[in-house]
């Protein structure tokens, strides 16, 4: 089924040297990029995550530290990331909880001004776990009656991901094809940040997702307890989930000026 877009979907995926969105760093990502007329471009990037390949995660995705050897630093193609996410929807395979947070820590440690949050996002492995309850593999497999070749290369990884959504359009009458509907659909619960340490309540209100202020107000602890604020600036926390954390304690310190 052909895709109902009002701007360019990026499908993309990330290889990298773990799954510590505040360690772990980036070592390949692909990005397919559909338009509404239906034209379609593709690309990829080896990257240099300027820190060894642990051997374990090389296996997986069969990138080794001798592959990077020479290829960019996330940082030198960063501006070039960013220009070409501006203004699109973005999709991906467990991209909500993984591949997005990452992308936006390597985005900050980059300096490179782009907020992510603007972007509509489209998680098709939540489609399929609401749905069908599978992995990548069994999904290819269940969707498109295919076998996936080459699986954990992101480049087939992102292909086998936009064929998987066109056919979950083509299978379940109760998706519409529509991606603002698609993204509300995916998406679990709003957070204030990636990584879902500060949320947001009913009410629209920004509350801590952990620890033993969990469910709490943040501007109630930052006034209440401000020490709270430095140790989680100083903890390991996501980059990004301290920029969210600082904004609200600026935002806080502005409203007290008023």
């Amino acid at each position: 089924m052909k895709l109902n877009l009002t701007k360019p979907l990026i499908f993309f995926d990330l290889e990298t040297t773990g799954l510590d969105i505040t360690k772990d760093r980036i070592v390949q990502i692909a990005i397919l990029k559909v338009f509404p007329d239906g034209k379609e471009i593709s690309q990829s990037w080896i990257v240099n995550p300027s820190v060894p390949i642990p051997v374990n995660a090389s296996k997986i995705h069969g990138i080794y530290d001798k592959d990077v050897q020479g290829k960019p630093l996330f940082q030198e193609i960063a501006k070039e990331l960013a220009a070409i996410f501006h203004g699109a929807d973005i999709a991906g395979y467990n991209s909500n909880k993984f591949d997005i947070p990452l992308l936006a820590e390597e985005f900050i440690r980059a300096e490179t001004d782009i907020d992510l949050k603007k972007n509509r996002f489209v998680d098709v492995q939540v489609i399929f776990f609401k749905m069908e309850q599978r992995t990548l593999r069994a999904a290819y497999q269940f969707y498109c009656e295919r076998d996936l070749v080459n699986a954990h290369s992101a480049d087939a990884d992102t292909k086998a991901t936009y064929e998987i959504l066109q056919a979950q359009l083509e299978r379940y009458n109760n998706l519409t094809n529509d991606i603002g509907k698609l993204s509300d659909f995916t998406t679990q619960g709003k957070s204030a940040d990636f990584a879902g340490r500060i949320v947001y309540n009913e009410a629209g209100v920004e509350i801590f997702n952990f620890g033993k202020h969990k469910g709490k107000p943040v501007v109630d602890i930052l006034k209440e307890e401000p020490g709270y604020y430095s140790w989680m600036m100083n903890g390991d926390f996501p980059l990004y989930t301290k920029k969210v954390l600082t904004a609200i304690k600026l935002r806080t310190a502005f409203d007290n000026v008023k």
